[in-house]
């Protein structure tokens, strides 16, 4: 029973380097969404963390500044959404589709 146990440790060992691997790349790997047929893109890294925030001038209304928000909330929340969704697809791949709470 021992050897059953030591081999299960191995096996998580190798899974926790694999992971760090994983989100290594994930840290590397950049998506990108737009709002307002691409008046503001937003770029964020597999990890979530927002890159850049592009806006075009033309969104620039003093007039209108809720517009230019609304548009940096759903370029970025989309950005970030597409980021959730690379890295559940990755840890995916490593977990042979296991759904393991609480894994990243």
């Amino acid at each position: 029973m021992a050897k059953g146990l030591g081999n299960m440790m191995k096996q998580a060992q190798q899974m926790q380097k694999k992971m760090a691997l994983v989100q290594e790349e994930m840290e590397k790997r950049e998506v990108e969404a737009s709002a307002g047929g691409g008046m503001v893109t937003a770029v964020v890294n597999g990890k979530q963390q927002i890159l850049s925030v592009k806006i075009d001038p033309s969104a620039v209304d003093p007039q209108d500044v809720e517009m230019l928000q609304d548009l940096i909330l759903v370029a970025t929340n989309e950005a970030i959404r597409q980021s959730q969704e690379m890295m559940q697809q990755e840890m995916s791949k490593l977990t042979g589709g296991m759904n393991i709470p609480g894994l990243f």
